[in-house]
């Protein structure tokens, strides 16, 4: 399978099986064609104006995460993506640029803010994102920036999404739109990840990933490629 095959996603399964054998599947459109579920979902399971309102696509994240134990997050251009667990290593090693967090901190590489917040999520992980807002004092009358912050340490592969959950009438009737969970990937992945963030040079993991992009992307340039690992 490649992202250049006329492939349609019309079901959890489906997703399952693309994200399986492709490792990289983009939420949204970029700036690479064909490069996105939204530009292989099937007929239908996009969204519908049904009398719930139901989006299919995006009932599937949390159940999808869960069953894969893959990774979920922004991790392109502040866009979400799905990576398969056994990608992710890879790809975390290189945005890492081969630090853990302490590490990426005592050389300069991160704020204070950004290690308050990533130290605050990890002692609960996983944590609803409304829970950590509120135990870190996010909001209007508090701290700022938790959203810059909370998508830069994606990005950097510190932080990925665990789960979607819905809040709860007292019917006990799910409602609304599914809120984030978040979690690290050494939390959320366990051994499988810790055993293999670093086991090769961030320039392996690169020239690895690469590899594997231009056989999935056949019709993307370099370039391209290189900006979506940037």
């Amino acid at each position: 399978m490649t992202f250049s095959d006329d492939f349609k996603i019309s079901s959890m399964e489906a997703l399952i099986e693309a994200i399986d054998a492709l490792g990289f599947v983009p939420f949204f459109k970029n700036e690479i064609p064909g490069f996105s579920i939204e530009e292989h979902i099937g007929r239908g399971c996009w969204y519908t104006d049904g009398d719930n309102g139901f989006w299919p696509a995006w009932e599937w994240k949390g159940p999808v995460i869960r069953q894969m134990h893959c990774a979920y997050g922004k991790f392109l251009r502040n866009k979400a993506m799905y990576i398969s667990a056994k990608w992710f290593p890879d790809f975390a090693n290189y945005r890492r640029d081969g630090y853990d967090f302490d590490a990426r901190y005592e050389d300069g590489l991160a704020s204070f803010y950004d290690k308050e917040l990533f130290e605050l999520l990890d002692a609960q992980a996983p944590v609803m994102s409304k829970k950590l807002k509120k135990s870190g004092n996010y909001g209007k009358n508090g701290n700022k920036g938790f959203d810059t912050m909370i998508t830069r340490l994606q990005k950097q592969c510190y932080v990925v999404i665990s789960d979607f959950r819905y809040q709860t009438d007292m019917l006990g009737n799910e409602y609304g739109w599914g809120v984030a969970e978040y979690s690290t990937p050494e939390k959320f992945l366990g051994k499988q990840f810790t055993d293999a963030v670093y086991r090769r040079t961030p320039e392996e993991s690169f020239e690895k990933i690469m590899k594997h992009l231009k056989e999935i992307l056949p019709d993307a340039d370099e370039k391209q490629l290189e900006r979506v690992l940037k």
